[in-house]
């Protein structure tokens, strides 16, 4: 071998002890890093075992919440180890707070050293007035005689709970009151409205309009209190938000008036409405509706009928006719074909007057007048009794239509309450209280809370307002509004028989609107499909004024 051969073979050799050495230190760390892998592997993999005592533990617990959360406090305080005083205080808890609905969750168990297994849980509650509250708890489960049981302990239901106690809800300053005028709590259901039993929210009515006035902000009206079960008296409040200071809601609503009205149509089979306002401030002071439910006396939209010749009136009278003016009254008028009547179809004798249609409700003539009046006569003279605007009256209302006419047959049917117009009882009484005043006051059902009172942009002639005042007690005096005619206080009046629907004979909504000439007050009477303004709506509106009389 030469030199260079020798000198190659040692460095061949000498690199390859080199990369022995390497090899074994690369070996070395694969093997100790498939040993950590291993061991990484083993514990990171393996899967614990359920502890059989947890397992058997958890069976009595889920049990005693499941009756819980089902508010079965009896079934539940069985499967604790004092039967009796767990279905003592959970009794007393599930009587004082009533929750609509009751959620618990339990946690994971851990046993003790000494063979308990103890368990978190949480309390979840939707409380009248009180709202949602949720508190955390802990349970024991125990083994006594071979028997899993839940250990009862007060603070087990609430963690500040000691014997003695129980949960308890305290009222704060609560939800404010819907008042009358005088200040007393307002009795008028349909008026007022409902609040929600589980919310303590305002659900319809003055109730939901003003639900964060009379709520304070939407607070709950009650707290979550610890309480001393002899005595009942709060120890410790677990609510951090204190409850509500609601503020009453104040109505223009006089209640003898209310009561009155209410009275008037107590036995009444037909769905029924009676509006009354005070002509001078617009002030409204009875709104009766049954049933109750819907708000019609305020909201409802129904055709006028003849109660809206008030209306028709004072565009004629303005257009110069005079109430002792000649009208002839048949029994039937035509218009391109379509026949109007009078109610029973009767007709007036030759020689009758203005007056005497008015009085007693002439259709034919208010058709037959049609000619004397543009296509928005009707809707001109209906603004000066406030119709057609916006009213802020401090609740929903319903504020009327009295459109332009868009043909004969059109204008023909709206000077008798007909075709488009559409009004409400309160719109009614306010067209009543605007003959009475002279003038349009807008009503109002709680002043505190309108911003802008609607204004009438035209202003009814006062001429015209002091025949329209004539006219409507001719109606009493020698009418169809004579159920009134016996009653003291002067009543005016105007009756109205409104056709709906598509039957034949076609039915009836019945009216009666008027005002006392002896005192302020304005009115209007709605019975739904209830027949005749004079011989049916006539005896609800006298036995109105008569209560009052009395």
């Amino acid at each position: 071998m030469t030199r260079a051969d020798s000198r190659n073979s040692h460095t061949r050799y000498g690199r390859w002890r080199g990369d022995r050495r390497l090899l074994g230190i690369l070996v070395a760390l694969l093997l100790l890093a498939g040993g950590g892998y291993a061991a990484f592997g083993l514990r990171g993999g393996a899967s614990k075992e359920p502890d059989p005592q947890v397992t058997a533990a958890q069976k009595p617990l889920t049990a005693f919440l499941a009756a819980w959360a089902a508010h079965d406090a009896r079934k539940a305080a069985g499967y604790t180890d004092t039967p009796d005083n767990a279905a003592s205080l959970l009794t007393s808890v599930l009587t004082n707070l009533k929750p609509s609905a009751t959620t618990i969750a339990p946690g994971d168990g851990r046993r003790k050293d000494d063979g308990e297994v103890h368990f978190p849980f949480s309390v979840a509650m939707t409380v009248p007035g009180a709202g949602d509250v949720t508190w955390s708890s802990r349970a024991k489960v125990l083994r006594t005689s071979g028997v899993w049981k839940v250990e009862f302990a007060s603070p087990m239901i609430h963690p500040e709970l000691r014997p003695g106690q129980t949960l308890a809800l305290k009222s704060g300053g609560g939800r404010a009151k819907v008042l009358d005028k005088n200040g007393d709590p307002l009795r008028a259901d349909s008026l007022v409205g409902t609040v929600d039993p589980v919310s303590g929210k305002g659900a319809s009515g003055l109730e939901a309009r003003y639900d964060e006035m009379l709520s304070g902000g939407g607070r709950a009206a009650k707290s979550l209190v610890v309480a001393d079960r002899q005595s009942g008296r709060a120890l410790k409040s677990l609510t951090a938000t204190p409850p509500a200071e609601g503020r009453p809601v104040r109505t223009t609503i006089d209640p003898r008036i209310q009561k009155a009205a209410a009275d008037a149509v107590t036995g009444v089979d037909d769905n029924a409405a009676v509006v009354a306002i005070d002509p001078r401030d617009g002030h409204i002071l009875a709104a009766v509706n049954r049933p109750g439910g819907l708000n019609r006396a305020l909201e409802g939209r129904y055709p006028p009928g003849s109660t809206f010749k008030v209306v028709t009136t004072a565009a004629l009278l303005k257009g110069g006719t005079r109430p002792s003016d000649a009208a002839a009254c048949p029994k039937f008028a035509r218009v391109n074909g379509q026949r109007f009547e009078n109610q029973g179809q009767f007709e007036l004798p030759a020689g009758s007057t203005f007056t005497d249609v008015f009085a007693q409700s002439c259709n034919t003539y208010f058709v037959n007048a049609r000619s004397r009046l543009s296509g928005t006569d009707l809707r001109d003279t209906a603004r000066a009794f406030g119709i057609g605007g916006s009213w802020d009256v401090g609740t929903t209302t319903y504020d009327g239509s009295v459109p332009a006419t868009t043909s004969d047959n059109d204008k023909a049917a709206a000077t008798i309450g007909q075709a488009r117009v559409q009004t409400s009882p309160l719109v009614m009484a306010s067209i009543a209280a605007t003959v009475k005043n002279g003038a349009f006051k807008q009503p109002l059902l709680v002043p505190d809370a309108v911003k802008k009172k609607f204004t009438a942009p035209t202003a009814l002639d006062a001429e015209v307002a002091r025949q329209l005042q004539e006219l409507m007690r001719a109606t009493v005096t020698s009418g169809s509004a004579h159920a009134l005619k016996d009653l003291p206080g002067r009543p005016h009046a105007k009756t109205g028989t409104a056709e709906f629907g598509t039957a034949t004979p076609p039915s009836t909504h019945a009216w009666m609107i008027g005002y006392q000439g002896d005192s302020d007050l304005a009115w209007a009477v709605l019975l739904e499909d209830g027949g005749s303004g004079g011989a049916d709506a006539g005896p609800v509106a006298a036995r109105f004024l008569g209560n009052l009389a009395r």
